[in-house]
Parts: structure tokens; C-alpha cells; sequence
């Protein structure tokens, strides 16, 4: 059960409103009874502002406190929006994060299986099979091979002038290098 706070209000006795008979009056002393009319007045005058101000001080109060109610409550709504989005922002990284491992496991599968048709399409067997039935080439006969002898001789023949390559360098490089032959 919740408890709400109470305060103790000052002057909460009911207001007297006029009482039902009224007192007869004495002609001998309508001075004194007016002044202490009009000290009652004013009293009541005062008390009645006083009220009033105290009643205007209330409404300010609470008001205060609706207010502060709800900008706390709208800072909260605030703060759980920006983590709830912040959320989201990760959730989709890595949903993204995801996808691209599916893609690479996939292009890390096929790359297996090009190598492994690729390994298989270079054995000799697989060669020669699609070399007769695509090309239709045949295997040599007897007749077609012709020996040839070659004398031990070697026929490399060292140069006999010495080239030379020259890099193409820009007007800048060969003055700068002009230069530095000098200091030399």
C-alpha cells in the first residue's frame, strides 16, 4: 500500500461565516464598536490575503512538482530511447557481422572445390583423355619420331659487348646528380 506524504496545513478551523443572530446595538458606544469593526475587518482582511497568498503558494508548489515530475519521467523516456537505439545499432553491426562470415565460409568452400577440379584437371590421365576426345590428337607412332644427334658442343656464346641501360632521369635528377658528381 502506498503512503502519500501529508503535511499539516495551518489554519484549517472551517471558516465562521455570519453568525445567525446579530447582537443589538448600543447607541452609547458606536465609537468604540466601529473601531473594533473595522480591526476585525482588517484582521479578517489580512488573514483572508494571508490565505489567499498561502493558497497561490500551494498551487505554485504543486505546479513545481507536476513540472519536475515530468521532466524526470521525460529524461528517463530519453535515456531509454538512446539505449534501445544504441541497441539496435549493434544488433545491427553485427547481424552484418553475420552475413559477411555466411559469404566468406561459402567463397572459402567454392575456392576448395575449383582447387581440388583444378588439381584433378592437371593429372597426366585427365590430359591425354581430353587432349584425344576434344582436340583429337594422337598418340606418336614409330614412324612419326625422328632422332635427331647433336654434337656435345655448346652453343652459348658469351657476349661480347657489354650493354649498358641507362634509366630515363628527368633535366631535375641529372642536375642534381651533375651536381653531386662535383662534390665528389
Amino acid at each position: 500500500m502506498a503512503y502519500r506524504q501529508v503535511n499539516y496545513q495551518y489554519e484549517t478551523s472551517p471558516r465562521k461565516v455570519k453568525p445567525e443572530y446579530e447582537k443589538k446595538k448600543n447607541p452609547y458606544s458606536k465609537k468604540k464598536k466601529s473601531s473594533t469593526l473595522k480591526q476585525k475587518e482588517n484582521s479578517q482582511k489580512q488573514t483572508s490575503k494571508k490565505q489567499v497568498k498561502k493558497q497561490q503558494n500551494k498551487e505554485v508548489k504543486s505546479l513545481k512538482l507536476h513540472i519536475k515530475t515530468a521532466l524526470y519521467i521525460l529524461v528517463g523516456f530519453t535515456i531509454l530511447f538512446a539505449i534501445s537505439y544504441r541497441n539496435s545499432l549493434i544488433t545491427e553491426s553485427f547481424d552484418k557481422k553475420e552475413n559477411l562470415k555466411n559469404q566468406l565460409s561459402v567463397l572459402q568452400k567454392e575456392n576448395a572445390q575449383l582447387e581440388i577440379s583444378i588439381q584433378n584437371s592437371l593429372n597426366l590421365a585427365n590430359i591425354e583423355k581430353s587432349a584425344s576426345e576434344l582436340l583429337g590428337m594422337k598418340k606418336l607412332d614409330d614412324a612419326q619420331k625422328v632422332y635427331v644427334t647433336l654434337p656435345k658442343k655448346d652453343y652459348v656464346q658469351p657476349a661480347s659487348e657489354q650493354v649498358v641501360v641507362e634509366d630515363q632521369t628527368s633535366w631535375y635528377e641529372k642536375l642534381i646528380n651533375s651536381i653531386m658528381d662535383l662534390f665528389k
